[in-house]
């Protein structure tokens, strides 16, 4: 079971790193492998990424009341149809299509062999080589409310799907992406933290059935990581925002790379154990 002082280092990690493109499901696998922790499971790991995605809903707050309240009137009057804030909700509703059908056809999968730590060191290396490829390429030059269309939607969805193998990072996915797409930095950002709500709160909440009972964690600690998760995502998410708008993602690649050897390494040498 998960103690008190896991439930904290293990919220703080969830909120540093959801919002970067270093994947905050490998680091909390990672870290509790390397502390000899029982692994926390998808369960423990959907439930307090409501954490973050609940900073998401109230930095974004204005955003997404007018997306949900243009997106509800345009049902019925026709005129908003056009509007950007209706189109922004259909291609949510779009985006977040491949991640709910792959999740329920491989959720035995996400729970199991996904979590091998062979597989999360080498997403980690490669997605991060993906994604320096993808932002010295883009031409950073699209916007949302110009030129999102289904077709990216769809595009980003299945990266954002990718994010179910741990080490991939749902930023990072939908991230790189978008510079593939030749979105601006900050708007293929942007588009990834309001795709990630429906699949982050529907994973959650489907989870929180499982909280308290067999092997998952009890309902104390989880709340407390939760609780944390929020609190710390909130000033990741804005500083993030305001970070990449002046500076690419070397740094964050680099990083991956480094942690991607270092988890290889350490299961070759028999550190940390390749299953939790």
């Amino acid at each position: 079971m998960i103690g008190w002082l896991e439930a904290v280092v293990l919220g703080l990690i969830q909120g540093l790193t959801e919002f970067l493109p270093i994947s905050s499901s490998a680091h909390i696998r990672v870290l509790s492998a390397f502390f000899g922790w029982r692994d926390p499971g998808a369960a423990f790991t959907a439930v307090i990424q409501l954490g973050t995605e609940t900073a998401v809903l109230i930095y974004f707050r204005k955003e997404i009341w007018e997306i949900i309240s243009t997106w509800t009137r345009s049902l019925w009057t026709p005129a908003l149809r056009g509007h950007h804030a209706a189109r922004m909700g259909w291609y949510v509703i779009a985006g977040s299509l491949p991640i709910g059908i792959l999740g329920i056809a491989f959720k035995d999968q996400i729970e199991t062999v996904f979590r091998d730590l062979r597989l999360v060191g080498t997403t980690l290396i490669v997605f991060g080589i993906i994604l320096w490829f993808a932002d010295h390429t883009a031409r950073n030059k699209l916007t949302l409310d110009k030129h999102l269309s289904f077709t990216h939607a769809i595009v980003y969805g299945f990266a954002q799907a990718l994010a179910l193998i741990p080490g991939v990072s749902r930023s990072g996915g939908t991230i790189t992406a978008g510079l593939l797409l030749d979105y601006r930095r900050e708007d293929a950002a942007k588009y990834s933290f309001l795709l990630a709500i429906p699949a982050v709160l529907s994973s959650g909440l489907l989870e929180l059935t499982q909280i308290g009972e067999g092997q998952a964690p009890d309902w104390g600690p989880t709340i407390l990581a939760t609780i944390i998760s929020f609190i710390v995502g909130y000033a990741a998410v804005a500083w993030f925002l305001k970070y990449i708008s002046t500076h690419r993602f070397t740094s964050f690649v680099i990083y991956r790379i480094l942690l991607g050897l270092f988890v290889i390494l350490a299961v070759t040498l028999g550190w940390i154990p390749t299953q939790g």
